[in-house]
């Protein structure tokens, strides 16, 4: 069912000096900050030749993002994202299966314009799972 690894996504406590240590350290292809009001984030993604990172920065005091920094002040990994054909065909077997979905279980779009999911953490050896349609 799940496809190939579309991105990590680490929360930082400073957007832009994650960026410039990745830019100017280790020589990556970073892009340009794009909110996301309805997810709460500004994210920043970085290219990498078989996938890519996502960088989370909370847009707002009510980001999920900004409840992970206050548990993590120094940042770190909050998820992991994988590409699925069909979203809700995933959906429907995955809650077949007992896995939980957040947020009600109806798909939203990404920063790639595309329809996710977030799967239960607890439900998946404590890694939060974001789902993306390709």
């Amino acid at each position: 069912m799940i496809g190939r690894l579309n991105h990590v996504a680490i929360a930082v406590p400073d957007l832009e000096a994650a960026a410039r240590q990745y830019r100017e350290a280790l020589g990556a292809r970073v892009g340009t900050p794009q909110d996301e009001p309805d997810h709460g984030v500004t994210v920043i993604f970085i290219e990498l030749p078989n996938t890519k990172i996502e960088l989370l920065y909370p847009l707002g005091e009510n980001s999920p993002i900004k409840g992970f920094l206050d548990k993590n002040p120094a940042g770190g990994i909050h998820h992991m994202c994988y590409e699925v054909e069909d979203i809700l065909a995933a959906r429907d077997r995955l809650v077949a299966t007992g896995a939980r979905v957040l947020g009600g279980g109806e798909p939203k779009i990404g920063a790639h314009g595309k329809p996710v999911l977030f799967l239960h953490p607890k439900d998946f050896q404590g890694c939060l799972i974001e789902l993306e349609q390709v």
